[in-house]
């Protein structure tokens, strides 16, 4: 079921200055919870449109639901345009480097002295010290943290395979813009919130320091981790399928020894609690994977879905459009890109009243497709819109 009227944002106005994907996941939340997110674009569009390859979905992905208008920052009309916008705005996202907004006169510390109200979220690299003015993407500071070094095995630090971190990053400032508005409320103030990629990563990292600094023992990356339960791997079924399987407890291990004919196993007094059938992997893995390869997949589906054994299929994310979740009413939203073509994306993971929350639209505005409208409703004639927008340099071009 779709919820059309979880729209706790109605009425907020969210300027986002931003590229790639941590910034526009942050304007990406807010739209979904109902605010007016105004994408501001240089130009010659936001470069991040025209990506290939593993780059071809950023746009689309993060950018659905939002306004755009061109904005030539170089010009002094196009600078003029954007303070006049800021001054209508609720929130301000962006995620340019700290030296280069400074330049263009639109410094936290001197939007704040303009407009004492105005919540700034900065999405950066790293928050302040030794690092902030570094460059950072998700891939480098997945290889700080050690991120990377706990995803692939020893000797070949491996990046996760997606854009976690942007993602989450963008979702923290989301969260930190939501208190500084119920704050604004009370106060009447804003605030300047800066949201580093780095720090993000740090928190994604944090189980495995924590580990390291109440016991003294440094994990191994999770391809050679010790594991702390007794199956907890994947296997290869009779029809050539992988599939997850896990046991993590007693009942777990009960339940599938049965399943799997392997019924023996719970009367070995050498398996005969958690910490005996752990220390026994070595051993007991062959014969589950025997067993289990004995099987064909919709079979082993079948058994573990009623016993409520953890299990998974092997998936790639092109399976999830025929996932039957994910194809439930409401699992994946339609969205047209600036070209008009259609695709399936997935919203918010949360339900609210049992519905899933859906914007009024989840297009993608071509380049500039609401600037003389937002502009115009700032006061500026037409000649003020082209000169602001760089509308009157590409036509004298």
């Amino acid at each position: 079921m779709v919820s059309d009227d979880f729209r706790p944002l109605r009425g907020i106005r969210v300027v986002e200055m931003t590229h790639m994907i941590m910034g526009p996941s942050c304007g990406q939340v807010l739209a979904y919870l109902g605010a007016d997110v105004i994408k501001v674009e240089p130009p010659a569009g936001d470069k991040t449109r025209h990506l290939t390859g593993m780059g071809r979905g950023f746009f689309p992905s993060f950018n659905r639901g939002k306004r755009s208008i061109t904005l030539d920052l170089k010009s002094e009309a196009g600078t003029s345009a954007l303070d006049q916008l800021l001054a209508t705005a609720d929130v301000f996202v962006e995620n340019f480097r700290d030296q280069s907004l400074a330049k263009m006169g639109f410094a936290p510390s001197a939007l704040r002295g303009k407009y004492p109200n105005l919540i700034i979220a900065s999405c950066k690299g790293f928050l302040h010290g030794p690092y902030q003015d570094r460059t950072a993407m998700d891939e480098v500071v997945q290889m700080m943290t050690g991120m990377a070094y706990m995803t692939g095995p020893t000797g070949r630090p491996l990046r996760i395979g997606s854009s976690a971190n942007d993602i989450m990053g963008g979702v923290f400032g989301a969260l930190a813009v939501l208190g500084a508005l119920l704050e604004r409320q009370e106060s009447g103030e804003g605030r300047t919130i800066r949201i580093g990629l780095f720090e993000n990563c740090l928190m994604l990292v944090m189980q495995h320091m924590v580990q390291f600094d109440l016991d003294g023992h440094e994990p191994a990356p999770m391809p050679e981790r010790e594991f702390s339960w007794p199956v907890y791997d994947i296997f290869d079924t009779r029809d050539n399928r992988q599939i997850f399987v896990g046991a993590v407890t007693e009942g777990h291990w009960q339940i599938l020894c049965k399943a799997i004919s392997l019924e023996h196993l719970l009367e070995d007094n050498r398996l005969q609690t958690k910490m005996d059938q752990i220390e026994a992997r070595n051993w007991t893995l062959p014969l589950f994977a025997e067993a289990i390869g004995k099987r064909d997949f919709p079979e082993l589906i079948e058994t573990f879905e009623a016993s409520g054994i953890p299990f998974s299929p092997i998936n790639r994310p092109a399976d999830m459009y025929q996932d039957p979740h994910v194809l439930r009413p409401g699992g994946l939203h339609l969205s047209h890109d600036a070209g008009g073509q259609v695709f399936r994306a997935p919203g918010l993971p949360i339900e609210v009243d049992g519905g899933i929350p859906h914007p009024v639209s989840l297009d993608v505005a071509d380049v500039g497709d609401d600037t003389d409208t937002v502009l115009s409703e700032l006061g500026l004639s037409p000649s003020e819109i082209s000169a602001a927008s760089g509308a009157a340099d590409r036509n004298s071009t």
